[in-house]
C-alpha cells in the first residue's frame, strides 16, 4: 500500500473515531436532565403548601411552568438518545431491558423536526404564561415574545416543508 493510501486510511479512521468526542456531551446532557429534575421538584415543593391559597390563574401559571420543565426534559432525552445512536454508537441493551419504541427510529432529519416542534411547544407555553400574566409585562416585551414565537413557528413549518420536498 502506498504512503498516500495509508495516510488517507489513517485520516479516515481518525475522523470516524472522533465521533466519540460527542459521548461526554451526551453524558453532560444526563447531568442537565438531573438539574432540570431538581428544579422541577423544587418548584413543586414551594408550590404545594400554597395550593389552597392561590387563585386559578396562578395555579395555571405554575402548572405551565411544570409542563415547560417537563417538555425541556423530554427534549433532552430525545436529543441525548437519538444523537448518541445517530452519531456515536448503537445502544447495546440486553434483551430483558425495556427499550423505548422510538429508539433507533429517528434519523438526523426527524431529530431536527422533533427539536423544532418541541421548541415551538415550549415557546407556546412560555407565550401563554406571558398572556396569563399580561399585566406584568409591557407591550414592547409582549411584541418581542410574539415575534420570537412566530419566528420559531415559521422556521419549524419551513423545515417541515423542506423535509417533505427532500423525501420526494
Amino acid at each position: 500500500m502506498a504512503i498516500k493510501e495509508k495516510t488517507e486510511q489513517m485520516i479516515e479512521r481518525l475522523m470516524y473515531a472522533s465521533r466519540w468526542i460527542l459521548a461526554p456531551l451526551y453524558v453532560g446532557m444526563s447531568l442537565a436532565l438531573l438539574g432540570l429534575s431538581i428544579k422541577f421538584f423544587q418548584e413543586l415543593y414551594h408550590f404545594i403548601p400554597h395550593i389552597l391559597e392561590v387563585d386559578e390563574s396562578e395555579l395555571v401559571l405554575k402548572l405551565l411552568t411544570l409542563i415547560d420543565l417537563t417538555l425541556v426534559a423530554s427534549l433532552i432525552v430525545i436529543v441525548m438518545f437519538s444523537g448518541y445512536e445517530n452519531f456515536v454508537s448503537r445502544l447495546d441493551l440486553s434483551e430483558d431491558t425495556e427499550k423505548l419504541d422510538w429508539l433507533g427510529t429517528h434519523d438526523y432529519n426527524s431529530l431536527k423536526m422533533k427539536v423544532a416542534s418541541s421548541i415551538v411547544a415550549i415557546s407556546s407555553i412560555h407565550l401563554l404564561k406571558v398572556f396569563m400574566n399580561i399585566q406584568a409585562s409591557d407591550n414592547d416585551k409582549i411584541m418581542w415574545y410574539v415575534l420570537t414565537h412566530l419566528t420559531f413557528v415559521i422556521s419549524a413549518l419551513f423545515m417541515g416543508y423542506l423535509e417533505k420536498l427532500n423525501k420526494h
